[in-house]
């Protein structure tokens, strides 16, 4: 565990003093007034929804985008979510004068099955529905919104979650690092509070490359635990705390979560098209994170102890954006 922790602050020291070091020599800043308003995290399953486009001044024509992402891994708020197998998540985004609406969607092309032998064909396990407003008071922008996540089993010999739903608030200054904070509140079945604190950088080398820093910590706050009924379906027992030998208590989680740290490089090689290589790692920000995010995932091992709980992905974002 020391050896784990010592590793752990030791990259987030090094990802820091680059950051930084980066942030200090770069040659151009491009300013990222863009809100976090249009994000959202499933309580089962998506990394964050590609950002909606830029709201439209008044008088200004709506925005569209679409944007697909080919990813190694699906990881959802350090829970890993996929194995071994190329995830395709699409995603469709109008916006005008503030408000914005986005479909989200993940296909998994390769379910992960505990079963030597046995496989299932590719299985489409999410659709999520956002609806928000954002609006810019001098260096501040805020937004609200709404989020619907339509769950289905990861394969046919998986129970169904329960479908969800968010309402979340954002304040992003539109200063260097463009610094966010959104609050998730889950309203429908899974009852927490969900923190997330995100900074990001862009790197402008000119006007078809750039390179673009991300990095976030979260903090999660349960209201409702129930250890038995969580041991016989995770929909209905609430996010508990777990013991350092894996076991859920009826205790609520509240503790730092899970961190993010992600590179990007956007290339633009027409005007409406922009392709992006990306990489992301992901890490338990606490103890209490840890023990959760390996015994909830995937049954690869019946050992909870051996399992990951720091995840390394990547993969193509294809957007195209009027």
């Amino acid at each position: 565990m020391k050896r784990f922790m010592y590793m752990r602050n030791t990259f987030l020291t090094i990802t820091v003093a680059l950051f930084l070091l980066m942030v200090g020599i770069a040659p151009v800043l491009a300013e990222e007034a863009k809100p976090a308003a249009a994000a959202s995290d499933p309580p089962a399953g998506a990394p964050t929804l590609a950002p909606a486009p830029a709201p439209a001044a008044e008088g200004e024509k709506p925005t569209a985008d679409f944007n697909t992402a080919v990813l190694t891994k699906y990881v959802w708020r350090g829970y890993e979510q996929t194995r071994d197998s190329i995830v395709v998540q699409p995603s469709l985004t109008v916006g005008y004068k503030g408000f914005s609406a986005s479909l989200w969607g993940n296909l998994d092309t390769r379910p992960y099955s505990v079963t030597p032998g046995v496989s299932y064909p590719s299985t489409w396990t999410e659709t999520d529905f956002t609806l928000s407003y954002s609006k810019t008071f001098g260096p501040v922008t805020a937004g609200v919104g709404y989020i619907y996540y339509g769950l289905t089993a990861p394969n046919k010999d998986a129970p169904s979650p329960l479908p969800a739903q968010e309402v979340f608030v954002s304040l992003a200054l539109n200063k260097l690092l463009t610094p966010t904070l959104t609050v998730y509140n889950e309203i429908d079945h899974y009852h927490n509070w969900y923190f997330l604190l995100g900074i990001s950088h862009t790197f402008e080398f000119n006007k078809v490359i750039s390179l673009k820093l991300a990095a976030s910590g979260s903090y999660l706050l349960s209201t409702y635990a129930d250890a038995n009924l969580f041991n016989v379906n995770p929909t209905y027992g609430g996010y508990p705390k777990f013991n350092d030998q894996y076991q859920a208590t009826n205790d609520k989680f509240s503790n730092f979560h899970d961190g993010i740290v992600t590179l990007c490089l956007p290339i633009t090689p027409a005007k409406y098209i922009t392709i992006t290589p990306t990489i992301s790692y992901t890490f338990p920000l606490s103890n209490d994170a840890e023990y959760e995010i390996k015994a909830k995932g995937i049954q690869g091992t019946s050992n909870p102890g051996d399992r990951d709980s720091s995840f390394l992905y990547g993969g193509l974002v294809f957007d195209i954006a009027f």
